[in-house]
């Protein structure tokens, strides 16, 4: 089935909180626990409806690692949802978030949709941040909340469709260029949706090929990083 728009996602947080596998579980529905760190980027698609309308999610897994953090910004231009990932039985994870908040604000050129998750909720008692704790940070960041578990797939589809309907109802309402996300037309500035910003232009194929040479570059020195399991055994 041919879809009518194209919604690009990125999926971003600290190294270890389970990015890899939220996005394993939703286009392939399964789980691994010892999968490996992301060197780079990744990259997962899946055909979802929407109202009746098909809409295919372009979901981008970036590398948690800060000697990668270059590369993952490239990956921001185009982007109309971020799902910003942190593990609950790691504080670190979480004091983590306003940094990569940042990094999406300041990387990206479309009005973003950002989903905040707690990923491995199936440890819940391990939890070192609480709900109440999350869900007052993305309150005051006008963010959506989400606790999720890549390991029993709680929440993992909701959280994946649930951007995906809030960035379909930017689209009706205007918000977002429908034009762009059906690939009729580029973003450009004064587009609806669009903003300027140090990043220029929308993410193209080339921008992506050359942070694919970056992130080869950047693997060499963090060999055992691949050694290491994405989600820490569990979720």
């Amino acid at each position: 089935m041919s879809h009518q728009y194209l919604f690009k996602y990125i999926v971003i947080g600290d190294s270890g909180v389970g990015k890899s596998c939220l996005l394993m579980q939703f286009t392939d529905k399964r789980f691994e626990s010892t999968h490996d760190l992301t060197i780079g980027v990744e990259f997962g698609a899946r055909l979802i409806e929407i109202e009746g309308v098909p809409v295919k999610l372009q979901i981008w897994d970036t590398a948690g690692q800060e000697s990668f953090r270059s590369i993952t910004r490239s990956y921001y231009r185009g982007a109309a949802g971020a799902l910003l990932v942190f593990d609950v039985t790691r504080r670190s994870t979480f004091d983590s978030v306003a940094s990569w908040l940042q990094d999406a604000k300041d990387n990206s050129n479309m009005a973003m949709t950002v989903l905040l998750i707690g990923n491995k909720v199936d440890l819940d008692s391990q939890r070192e941040v609480s709900r109440d704790e999350a869900e007052k940070f993305a309150k005051t960041h006008d963010l959506m909340y989400l606790e999720t578990s890549a390991k029993t797939a709680f929440n993992v589809d909701e959280a994946f469709l649930g951007t995906a309907k809030a960035i379909y109802a930017k689209v009706q309402s205007g918000v977002l260029d429908s034009s762009v996300l059906a690939g009729r037309a580029l973003a450009g500035p004064g587009g609806p949706g669009y903003k300027s910003g140090p990043t220029g232009s929308s993410g193209s194929a080339s921008s992506n090929s050359a942070s694919s040479s970056a992130a080869s570059k950047a693997a060499a020195d963090s060999q055992s990083s691949n050694s290491k399991p994405c989600c820490g055994g569990n979720s």
